[in-house]
């Protein structure tokens, strides 16, 4: 066993939001749900993360702001890109 604590993902924790944040700053916009799972999985970004992303609304998003907004709104304040 290790002594570092067990870490938490959940989009409120600091390392979630900052594969997130990395994510988004990697994609061209407007993007649509498959290029947000493309870029979360070159950024190497956890599954969680990449779960988030593929979760998302088949759609196309116009910029980070908005795919921020909805991910957000679906689990906790939203993340600062």
């Amino acid at each position: 066993m290790t002594d570092k604590p067990a870490e938490n993902h959940f989009l409120n924790d600091e390392p979630i939001d900052d594969e997130i944040a990395q994510t988004l700053r990697m994609v061209q916009f407007p993007a649509n749900k498959d290029a947000l799972v493309e870029a979360a999985r070159q950024a190497g970004a956890s599954n969680d993360v990449i779960n988030m992303f593929d979760g998302l609304p088949e759609q196309d998003y116009a910029d980070a702001d908005s795919v921020e907004r909805l991910l957000g709104s679906n689990g906790g304040p939203g993340i600062s890109v």
